[in-house]
């Protein structure tokens, strides 16, 4: 059991401010997270970005798939969402949350969005960035692909690396112990304390997302999980305490 349950911030502090931005990512440092999660994919020419859905309706005002952008394309789009004061945010490449977060002093969580797409290459790039960034050590490499998990750990092994699911599974802890992966990390609804204990026991930490609800937040550090991802990390602190 950890000493104290991280608080990361998901997408950034989503909350106040647009998902996956710098402004979301400033936020969360401001309002005290102990790191913050990210989502990752390549653009056409092969350019880390950080935005969460594969394609840009959703969180911008460009139409179509990430991955038939360039970064050049990418970067001219709008990425507040419609939120009020925050015109003119942009994609950020994995690059600039590093140097701003890492650079902090704070953990970061980089999930792979390659469960969709295959983003050829995409393990390479993000290892590749983070070791020039110099930011290995506050940095966990996550996925729902877990065959991506394992080809990380053949590129690096040294890489710490977090298992997502969101379907129920079997033994969580055995399956995840079992492909190498240090961090085991369920949806909320599924993360009850045999999850929980048996997964420590076996030397996993436990992330557990996405934590919002004051009662949730209070239920999870009760139950002593390493993290919880939230989209109000001053909400979690307030809590923690």
């Amino acid at each position: 059991m950890t000493d104290m349950t991280q608080i990361w911030a998901h997408r950034g502090a989503s909350g106040d401010a647009p998902e996956n931005t710098l402004p979301a990512m400033e936020e969360a440092l401001e309002e005290g997270a102990d790191g913050v999660e990210l989502d990752v994919q390549l653009t056409r020419d092969d350019e880390v970005v950080v935005i969460h859905d594969e394609t840009l309706e959703r969180t911008t005002d460009g139409a179509g798939w990430v991955a038939d952008h360039s970064l050049e394309e990418l970067r001219r789009l709008d990425a507040s969402g419609g939120r009020e004061g925050f015109a003119g945010a942009r994609i950020p490449l994995l690059r600039e949350v590093l140097d701003l977060v890492a650079g902090a002093g704070r953990l970061v969580n980089i999930e792979l969005k390659n469960n969709k797409l295959r983003y050829h290459g995409l393990e390479e790039r993000v290892l590749q960035i983070v070791a020039e960034a110099g930011a290995k050590d506050q940095v966990i490499l996550s996925s729902f692909n877990h065959y991506s998990l394992r080809r990380i750990l053949g590129l690096r092994p040294s890489t710490e690396l977090g298992a997502l699911y969101s379907d129920p599974l079997f033994k969580p802890w055995k399956y995840v112990d079992k492909q190498g992966v240090g961090a085991i990390h369920p949806p909320m609804r599924w993360a009850n304390r045999k999850v929980i204990d048996k997964s420590q026991e076996r030397g996993l930490s436990v992330h557990v997302w996405t934590v919002n609800a004051e009662k949730d937040i209070r239920a999870m550090i009760d139950r002593g999980v390493d993290a919880i991802i939230t989209d109000v990390p001053r909400r979690a602190r307030n809590v923690r305490g």
